[in-house]
Protein backbone atom coordinates (compact mmCIF):
# COMPACT_ATOMS: atom_id res chain seq x y z
CA UNK A 1 0.00 0.00 0.00
CA UNK A 2 1.14 3.57 -0.84
CA UNK A 3 1.75 6.14 1.11
CA UNK A 4 -0.61 8.39 -0.54
CA UNK A 5 -3.15 5.25 -0.54
CA UNK A 6 -2.54 5.15 3.46
CA UNK A 7 -3.05 8.71 3.78
CA UNK A 8 -6.03 8.95 1.86
CA UNK A 9 -7.30 6.40 4.49
CA UNK A 10 -8.21 3.28 1.42
CA UNK A 11 -7.22 -0.25 2.82
CA UNK A 12 -7.52 -2.72 -0.35
CA UNK A 13 -8.58 -6.61 0.44
CA UNK A 14 -8.23 -8.96 -2.44
CA UNK A 15 -9.51 -12.87 -3.11
CA UNK A 16 -7.07 -14.79 -5.96
CA UNK A 17 -7.68 -18.50 -6.88
CA UNK A 18 -3.98 -18.96 -8.13
CA UNK A 19 -5.13 -22.15 -9.81
CA UNK A 20 -2.22 -24.79 -9.19
CA UNK A 21 0.55 -22.99 -7.49
CA UNK A 22 3.40 -25.40 -7.16
CA UNK A 23 7.20 -25.10 -8.20
CA UNK A 24 9.06 -27.14 -10.19
CA UNK A 25 10.01 -30.33 -10.25
CA UNK A 26 6.67 -31.33 -8.19
CA UNK A 27 3.35 -32.08 -9.57
CA UNK A 28 -0.03 -31.04 -9.39
CA UNK A 29 -2.93 -34.49 -8.70
CA UNK A 30 -0.59 -36.48 -11.42
CA UNK A 31 2.95 -37.48 -12.52
CA UNK A 32 2.94 -35.44 -15.65
CA UNK A 33 1.19 -32.13 -14.13
CA UNK A 34 4.81 -30.45 -14.26
CA UNK A 35 5.45 -26.93 -14.97
CA UNK A 36 8.70 -26.30 -17.12
CA UNK A 37 10.96 -23.48 -15.74
CA UNK A 38 9.59 -21.18 -18.46
CA UNK A 39 6.10 -22.14 -17.29
CA UNK A 40 6.46 -21.67 -13.71
CA UNK A 41 8.33 -18.47 -14.16
CA UNK A 42 5.51 -17.05 -16.58
CA UNK A 43 2.99 -17.81 -13.71
CA UNK A 44 4.80 -16.12 -10.60
CA UNK A 45 5.83 -13.07 -13.36
CA UNK A 46 2.00 -13.11 -14.01
CA UNK A 47 0.95 -13.41 -10.67
CA UNK A 48 4.04 -10.12 -9.60
CA UNK A 49 2.29 -7.84 -12.31
CA UNK A 50 -1.12 -8.33 -10.31
CA UNK A 51 0.51 -7.30 -6.69
CA UNK A 52 1.90 -4.08 -8.25
CA UNK A 53 -0.33 -2.83 -10.72
CA UNK A 54 -3.40 -3.39 -8.00
CA UNK A 55 -1.18 -3.38 -4.52
CA UNK A 56 -3.85 -4.89 -2.59
CA UNK A 57 -2.83 -4.74 1.35
CA UNK A 58 -4.07 -7.53 2.44
CA UNK A 59 -4.64 -10.62 -0.05
CA UNK A 60 -6.15 -14.24 0.58
CA UNK A 61 -4.97 -17.30 -2.16
CA UNK A 62 -6.58 -20.18 -2.47
CA UNK A 63 -5.03 -23.32 -4.51
CA UNK A 64 -1.24 -23.07 -2.83
CA UNK A 65 0.48 -26.03 -3.20
CA UNK A 66 4.31 -24.49 -2.81
CA UNK A 67 3.64 -22.75 0.22
CA UNK A 68 7.44 -21.71 0.89
CA UNK A 69 7.66 -20.43 -2.69
CA UNK A 70 4.49 -18.07 -2.45
CA UNK A 71 5.86 -16.87 0.93
CA UNK A 72 9.27 -15.98 -0.85
CA UNK A 73 7.21 -14.15 -3.81
CA UNK A 74 5.25 -12.26 -1.65
CA UNK A 75 7.82 -11.23 0.61
CA UNK A 76 10.31 -9.98 -2.52
CA UNK A 77 6.79 -7.97 -2.97
CA UNK A 78 6.66 -6.13 0.02
CA UNK A 79 4.38 -8.80 2.27
CA UNK A 80 6.33 -9.40 5.64
CA UNK A 81 3.00 -11.25 6.70
CA UNK A 82 1.99 -14.40 5.70
CA UNK A 83 0.19 -17.61 7.45
CA UNK A 84 -1.15 -20.50 6.36
CA UNK A 85 -2.88 -22.86 8.90
CA UNK A 86 -2.73 -26.37 6.41
CA UNK A 87 -0.01 -28.42 4.54
CA UNK A 88 -0.79 -29.72 1.37
CA UNK A 89 -1.29 -33.49 0.86
CA UNK A 90 2.34 -35.43 -0.43
CA UNK A 91 2.47 -38.53 -2.09
CA UNK A 92 5.84 -40.38 -4.00
CA UNK A 93 7.59 -37.33 -3.03
CA UNK A 94 6.41 -35.21 -5.60
CA UNK A 95 2.78 -35.31 -6.41
CA UNK A 96 0.76 -33.13 -4.62
CA UNK A 97 -3.04 -32.98 -3.84
CA UNK A 98 -5.57 -31.21 -2.03
CA UNK A 99 -4.29 -27.70 -1.66
CA UNK A 100 -4.39 -25.47 1.04
CA UNK A 101 -4.96 -21.68 1.58
CA UNK A 102 -2.73 -18.62 2.44
CA UNK A 103 -3.04 -15.00 3.89
CA UNK A 104 -0.33 -12.45 2.83
CA UNK A 105 -0.91 -8.79 4.38
CA UNK A 106 1.42 -5.75 4.61
CA UNK A 107 0.50 -5.21 8.40
CA UNK A 108 0.89 -6.84 11.75
CA UNK A 109 -0.86 -9.92 11.99
CA UNK A 110 -1.76 -10.37 15.22
CA UNK A 111 -3.05 -13.93 15.79
CA UNK A 112 -4.33 -16.41 13.42
CA UNK A 113 -5.97 -20.00 13.65
CA UNK A 114 -7.87 -22.87 11.43
CA UNK A 115 -11.67 -22.32 11.60
CA UNK A 116 -12.99 -25.34 13.81
CA UNK A 117 -16.64 -26.73 13.91
CA UNK A 118 -19.38 -26.89 16.69
CA UNK A 119 -19.97 -30.00 17.02
CA UNK A 120 -23.39 -29.19 18.50
CA UNK A 121 -24.38 -27.30 15.68
CA UNK A 122 -23.51 -29.71 13.27
CA UNK A 123 -24.87 -32.84 14.86
CA UNK A 124 -28.47 -30.51 15.45
CA UNK A 125 -27.76 -30.18 11.51
CA UNK A 126 -27.78 -34.07 10.95
CA UNK A 127 -24.15 -34.22 9.65
CA UNK A 128 -22.60 -37.58 10.98
CA UNK A 129 -19.52 -36.50 13.50
CA UNK A 130 -16.03 -36.15 11.92
CA UNK A 131 -17.15 -34.09 9.64
CA UNK A 132 -14.08 -31.53 8.34
CA UNK A 133 -14.09 -28.76 5.89
CA UNK A 134 -13.09 -29.94 2.42
CA UNK A 135 -10.18 -27.27 2.67
CA UNK A 136 -9.35 -25.93 5.69
CA UNK A 137 -10.53 -22.40 6.49
CA UNK A 138 -8.27 -19.74 8.10
CA UNK A 139 -8.81 -17.31 10.45
CA UNK A 140 -6.39 -14.11 10.79
CA UNK A 141 -6.69 -11.02 12.73
CA UNK A 142 -4.94 -8.05 11.20
CA UNK A 143 -4.13 -4.60 12.83
CA UNK A 144 -5.48 -2.46 9.54
CA UNK A 145 -5.08 1.20 9.52
CA UNK A 146 -8.10 3.63 10.98
CA UNK A 147 -9.95 0.27 11.96
CA UNK A 148 -7.72 -1.65 14.66
CA UNK A 149 -8.01 -5.39 14.69
CA UNK A 150 -10.03 -7.48 12.23
CA UNK A 151 -10.52 -10.71 12.07
CA UNK A 152 -10.09 -12.00 7.69
CA UNK A 153 -11.31 -15.32 6.91
CA UNK A 154 -10.49 -17.10 3.93
CA UNK A 155 -12.16 -19.78 2.48
CA UNK A 156 -12.23 -22.35 -0.15
CA UNK A 157 -15.91 -24.02 -0.26
CA UNK A 158 -16.29 -28.09 -1.71
CA UNK A 159 -16.32 -27.59 -5.39
CA UNK A 160 -19.26 -28.62 -7.51
CA UNK A 161 -17.87 -31.75 -8.95
CA UNK A 162 -19.53 -34.98 -8.44
CA UNK A 163 -18.80 -36.64 -4.61
CA UNK A 164 -18.73 -40.21 -6.01
CA UNK A 165 -18.85 -41.89 -9.35
CA UNK A 166 -22.43 -42.48 -10.24
CA UNK A 167 -21.02 -46.09 -11.49
CA UNK A 168 -20.48 -47.14 -8.15
CA UNK A 169 -23.74 -46.71 -7.06
CA UNK A 170 -25.34 -49.18 -9.87
CA UNK A 171 -24.88 -53.06 -9.36
CA UNK A 172 -23.18 -54.49 -13.21
CA UNK A 173 -25.29 -57.11 -14.94
CA UNK A 174 -25.39 -60.70 -13.87
CA UNK A 175 -22.16 -62.61 -15.97
CA UNK A 176 -20.35 -59.82 -16.44
CA UNK A 177 -16.91 -58.99 -14.68
CA UNK A 178 -16.82 -56.14 -12.32
CA UNK A 179 -15.39 -53.63 -14.90
CA UNK A 180 -13.24 -50.46 -13.64
CA UNK A 181 -15.00 -46.80 -12.20
CA UNK A 182 -15.59 -44.89 -15.43
CA UNK A 183 -15.81 -47.59 -17.57
CA UNK A 184 -18.38 -49.83 -15.31
CA UNK A 185 -21.34 -48.39 -17.95
CA UNK A 186 -20.15 -50.79 -20.84
CA UNK A 187 -21.53 -53.52 -18.84
CA UNK A 188 -25.03 -52.21 -17.88
CA UNK A 189 -28.56 -52.83 -19.37
CA UNK A 190 -29.82 -49.28 -21.27
CA UNK A 191 -32.17 -49.35 -18.05
CA UNK A 192 -29.45 -49.87 -16.04
CA UNK A 193 -27.49 -46.96 -17.85
CA UNK A 194 -30.40 -44.64 -17.73
CA UNK A 195 -30.71 -44.68 -13.94
CA UNK A 196 -27.00 -43.07 -14.05
CA UNK A 197 -28.04 -39.62 -15.23
CA UNK A 198 -30.31 -39.76 -11.69
CA UNK A 199 -27.15 -40.96 -9.37
CA UNK A 200 -24.88 -38.31 -10.97
CA UNK A 201 -27.53 -35.39 -10.42
CA UNK A 202 -27.76 -37.34 -6.72
CA UNK A 203 -23.47 -37.09 -6.80
CA UNK A 204 -23.64 -33.30 -7.82
CA UNK A 205 -26.22 -32.37 -4.65
CA UNK A 206 -23.75 -34.58 -2.10
CA UNK A 207 -21.13 -31.92 -3.22
CA UNK A 208 -23.52 -29.17 -2.62
CA UNK A 209 -24.88 -30.48 0.69
CA UNK A 210 -21.07 -30.51 1.72
CA UNK A 211 -20.71 -26.94 0.70
CA UNK A 212 -23.69 -25.49 2.53
CA UNK A 213 -22.76 -27.20 5.75
CA UNK A 214 -19.09 -26.07 5.27
CA UNK A 215 -20.92 -22.48 4.72
CA UNK A 216 -23.11 -22.61 7.72
CA UNK A 217 -20.98 -23.81 9.99
CA UNK A 218 -18.64 -21.12 9.22
CA UNK A 219 -20.88 -18.63 9.97
CA UNK A 220 -21.45 -19.99 13.59
CA UNK A 221 -17.51 -19.84 14.12
CA UNK A 222 -17.34 -16.26 12.97
CA UNK A 223 -20.50 -15.52 15.00
CA UNK A 224 -19.33 -17.03 17.73
CA UNK A 225 -15.64 -15.27 17.74
CA UNK A 226 -17.45 -12.24 17.35
CA UNK A 227 -19.83 -12.60 20.68
CA UNK A 228 -15.52 -12.90 22.34
CA UNK A 229 -14.09 -9.82 20.08
CA UNK A 230 -16.60 -7.58 19.11
CA UNK A 231 -13.78 -6.82 15.60
CA UNK A 232 -15.01 -6.29 11.95
CA UNK A 233 -15.25 -9.24 9.97
CA UNK A 234 -14.17 -9.51 6.20
CA UNK A 235 -14.96 -13.19 4.72
CA UNK A 236 -13.25 -14.03 1.37
CA UNK A 237 -12.58 -16.64 -0.93
CA UNK A 238 -13.69 -19.00 -3.82
CA UNK A 239 -16.92 -20.37 -3.15
CA UNK A 240 -17.49 -22.33 -6.06
CA UNK A 241 -21.13 -21.44 -5.97
CA UNK A 242 -23.07 -18.52 -6.42
CA UNK A 243 -24.63 -16.44 -2.90
CA UNK A 244 -27.58 -16.01 -5.37
CA UNK A 245 -28.58 -19.87 -5.21
CA UNK A 246 -29.90 -21.76 -1.76
CA UNK A 247 -26.91 -23.38 -0.85
CA UNK A 248 -24.80 -20.70 0.49
CA UNK A 249 -27.76 -19.14 1.43
CA UNK A 250 -27.06 -19.37 5.49
CA UNK A 251 -24.05 -16.60 4.71
CA UNK A 252 -26.14 -14.08 4.39
CA UNK A 253 -29.78 -14.86 4.93
CA UNK A 254 -31.72 -12.36 6.27
CA UNK A 255 -35.25 -13.66 6.94
CA UNK A 256 -35.46 -14.87 10.13
CA UNK A 257 -38.26 -15.40 13.41
CA UNK A 258 -36.11 -14.23 16.06
CA UNK A 259 -35.69 -10.87 14.80
CA UNK A 260 -39.29 -9.92 16.05
CA UNK A 261 -37.78 -11.22 19.45
CA UNK A 262 -34.09 -10.18 19.70
CA UNK A 263 -34.99 -7.18 17.50
CA UNK A 264 -33.06 -5.73 14.16
CA UNK A 265 -29.84 -4.48 15.92
CA UNK A 266 -28.67 -7.92 17.18
CA UNK A 267 -29.27 -9.21 13.86
CA UNK A 268 -27.03 -6.14 12.04
CA UNK A 269 -24.34 -7.14 14.77
CA UNK A 270 -23.78 -10.83 13.14
CA UNK A 271 -24.65 -9.94 9.72
CA UNK A 272 -22.34 -10.30 6.32
CA UNK A 273 -23.29 -8.95 3.35
CA UNK A 274 -21.86 -8.73 -0.20
CA UNK A 275 -19.17 -6.15 -0.61
CA UNK A 276 -20.11 -5.70 -4.24
CA UNK A 277 -23.87 -4.96 -3.57
CA UNK A 278 -22.56 -2.85 -0.48
CA UNK A 279 -20.56 -0.77 -3.26
CA UNK A 280 -23.54 -0.83 -5.71
CA UNK A 281 -25.66 0.92 -2.89
CA UNK A 282 -22.91 3.83 -2.11
CA UNK A 283 -22.78 6.76 -3.32
CA UNK A 284 -19.23 5.34 -4.67
CA UNK A 285 -21.36 4.11 -7.44
CA UNK A 286 -23.72 6.24 -8.94
CA UNK A 287 -24.84 3.78 -12.11
CA UNK A 288 -25.37 -0.32 -12.11
CA UNK A 289 -23.10 -1.97 -14.16
CA UNK A 290 -23.51 -5.18 -14.64
CA UNK A 291 -21.33 -7.67 -12.45
CA UNK A 292 -18.54 -9.25 -14.30
CA UNK A 293 -18.00 -13.31 -14.14
CA UNK A 294 -14.91 -14.23 -11.90
CA UNK A 295 -15.18 -17.86 -13.76
CA UNK A 296 -16.32 -19.41 -16.82
CA UNK A 297 -17.39 -22.61 -17.27
CA UNK A 298 -18.08 -24.10 -20.95
CA UNK A 299 -18.45 -20.74 -22.01
CA UNK A 300 -20.80 -19.60 -19.20
CA UNK A 301 -19.18 -16.96 -16.36
CA UNK A 302 -20.31 -16.95 -13.04
CA UNK A 303 -19.88 -15.21 -9.95
CA UNK A 304 -18.02 -17.67 -7.25
CA UNK A 305 -15.24 -15.86 -5.78
CA UNK A 306 -16.62 -13.32 -3.10
CA UNK A 307 -15.90 -10.85 -0.15
CA UNK A 308 -18.78 -10.29 2.75
CA UNK A 309 -18.18 -7.75 5.25
CA UNK A 310 -19.68 -6.60 8.35
CA UNK A 311 -22.09 -3.83 9.28
CA UNK A 312 -18.88 -1.90 10.03
CA UNK A 313 -18.10 -1.67 6.33
CA UNK A 314 -22.14 -0.71 5.89
CA UNK A 315 -22.76 3.09 5.08
CA UNK A 316 -26.42 2.37 6.17
CA UNK A 317 -25.57 1.33 9.58
CA UNK A 318 -24.76 3.47 12.54
CA UNK A 319 -21.53 1.34 13.31
CA UNK A 320 -20.14 2.18 9.75
CA UNK A 321 -15.72 2.69 10.03
CA UNK A 322 -16.05 2.08 6.45
CA UNK A 323 -17.24 1.54 3.48
CA UNK A 324 -17.04 -0.20 -0.51
CA UNK A 325 -15.26 2.69 -2.37
CA UNK A 326 -14.01 0.82 -5.38
CA UNK A 327 -15.14 -3.33 -6.93
CA UNK A 328 -12.55 -4.16 -9.37
CA UNK A 329 -12.80 -7.99 -10.96
CA UNK A 330 -9.57 -8.63 -12.47
CA UNK A 331 -10.67 -10.92 -15.41
CA UNK A 332 -8.55 -9.30 -19.08
CA UNK A 333 -7.37 -12.64 -19.20
CA UNK A 334 -10.50 -14.66 -18.98
CA UNK A 335 -12.13 -12.50 -21.04
CA UNK A 336 -9.33 -11.36 -23.89
CA UNK A 337 -6.36 -13.42 -23.34
CA UNK A 338 -2.81 -12.70 -24.58
CA UNK A 339 -0.89 -16.03 -24.84
CA UNK A 340 2.43 -14.88 -23.80
CA UNK A 341 1.06 -13.22 -20.65
CA UNK A 342 -1.57 -15.10 -19.77
CA UNK A 343 -1.39 -18.71 -20.57
CA UNK A 344 0.18 -19.91 -17.36
CA UNK A 345 -1.82 -17.00 -15.33
CA UNK A 346 -5.47 -18.54 -13.20
CA UNK A 347 -8.45 -19.74 -14.23
CA UNK A 348 -10.37 -17.57 -12.56
CA UNK A 349 -10.85 -13.34 -11.95
CA UNK A 350 -8.95 -11.69 -8.72
CA UNK A 351 -11.60 -9.77 -7.35
CA UNK A 352 -10.69 -6.49 -4.63
CA UNK A 353 -12.56 -4.04 -2.52
CA UNK A 354 -11.20 -0.81 -1.54
CA UNK A 355 -12.16 0.45 1.87
CA UNK A 356 -12.53 4.05 2.44
CA UNK A 357 -12.50 5.27 6.19
CA UNK A 358 -14.80 7.40 7.36
CA UNK A 359 -14.47 10.55 8.71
Amino acid sequence: MTQTSAAAGQIRIASFNLYNFIAPPDAYYDFNNIYTQAQWQQKCDWIRRYLASNDPCVIGFQEVFSIEALQALLAEAGYPYFVTVDRPEVSDDFIYRHPVLALASKYPILSYEPCDIDQTVASLMGIAPGFQYSRLPLRATIALPHLGPCDCYLVHFKSKRAQFEPELAVTPDSGSEPAATGAQSDSLTIEKRGALFAIEAAAKWASSLIRGSEASLLRVAIARRRIDTRYPVILMGDFNDSLAGGVLSALVSEDSRLLGVLGEEAFQDYRLQDAYLLHERSEYSPTSVARAPTHYHLNRGEVIDYILLSNEFDPHNHQCLAQVSQYHTYDSHLINPQYDRDSHSTDHAPVMVSLKIRE
